[in-house]
């Protein structure tokens, strides 16, 4: 099949083209190169996907509808995996147009390249397990009250949601949406905090731990949540007949774990010491997320297998090389 991957210089939209290009499927990958964190990084991903077969790149913000909706290619493409977003909950608190115009516009101009192809291609998306919010009852089900977000953030990703519930209906498009929880692993987002945490204990500085440590992450490695996304992107879609053409799916591994325990973990893995600074609560955070993954199991037979403890070490081995092969890239922002 022809893809079109959006958000492809990024940590999920990398890897999955990377397993669909290995498999014999062409990519058509899109991406603005934003300076969020350091674009070499977001290059040197790009150069890996171009020694693979089958593999086109365009530099291109999908929030320019016009340019979007102009791409000669729109009428091949059989599905369309939709990852360009801003990212970050803390980030939105200081720049919350660079949301509205990526997360929000960008998403709007996605369901419209769908609509005006002459065969509406399946759409599969990126949502967030931050819409869940803190009201939400451990494990997340996709069928829970999501109406009350914390952040911006979340509240664009539940934007985007509805807006796609809207497109299935109005035009049948199909599509189905993906709550990611917490991944990780090599080649991630240096703004994530196990990279952070990693990146500053190497280094004997100070990591700093909101709400006094006492939250829950329900981590995903890479490549548990590609293994997901692939099945979703390539599969036959599961929907009900009668309904409208759009689902809703968790990717996580529904193992929460204690911030502090997390912690232990990268220390376990480097070999050092963390030095902790306790901090109150950070606006936007939530206490406690964990997955609820029967939907995908039953749908997909999806099954994470990589342990925290295994995750952890194949990034810090991976960070470790990385960071003294190319300064410019690891060093977290």
């Amino acid at each position: 099949m022809r893809f079109l991957v959006t958000g492809v210089a990024g940590f999920i939209g990398s890897q999955i083209s990377k397993a669909l290009l290995e498999e014999g499927h062409e990519v058509l990958g899109l991406d603005n190169l934003n300076a969020y964190y350091d674009v070499a990084f977001k290059q040197e991903r790009l150069h890996q996907l171009e020694r693979l077969k089958g593999f086109e790149f365009r530099k291109l913000d999908i929030s320019d509808h016009d340019r979007l909706l102009a791409l000669p290619e729109r009428d091949s493409i059989d599905r369309v995996i939709h990852l360009a977003a801003q990212a970050g909950v803390r980030y939105s608190l200081e720049n919350p147009f660079a949301y509205a115009a990526s997360n929000m516009t960008g998403h709007l101009a996605v369901l419209e390249f769908c609509r005006r192809a002459a065969k509406a291609p399946l759409l599969v998306y990126a949502s967030s397990s931050s819409v869940y919010g803190d009201d939400a009852v451990a494990p997340f089900n996709e069928d829970a009250n999501v109406d009350r977000p914390v952040s911006l953030y979340a509240a664009t990703k539940r934007a985007d949601e509805l807006m796609s519930q809207a497109y299935a209906k109005l035009y049948d498009i199909q599509q189905i949406g993906v709550r990611f929880f917490t991944v990780y692993g090599p080649w991630g987002r240096p703004d994530m905090a196990y990279w952070s945490f990693t990146d500053r204990i190497l280094r004997g500085e100070t990591i700093r731990v909101f709400n006094g440590g006492k939250m829950k992450r329900d981590f995903t490695y890479i490549d548990d949540a590609i293994a997901g996304l692939k099945a979703i992107a390539t599969g036959e879609p599961h929907f009900v007949e009668g309904e409208r053409a759009h689902k809703l799916y968790n990717i996580g591994h529904n193992q929460p774990v204690e911030l502090m325990d997390f912690i232990h973990t990268i220390e376990a893995a480097t070999g050092k010491k963390a030095r902790i600074a306790l901090e109150p609560m950070q606006p936007g955070d939530v206490t406690e997320t964990c997955a609820d993954i029967s939907r995908m199991q039953a749908d997909y037979g999806y099954d994470p297998k990589v342990s925290l403890e295994e995750g952890i070490g194949k990034f810090v081995d991976w960070f470790s090389h990385q960071r003294v092969a190319s300064s410019s890239v690891w060093r977290a922002h």
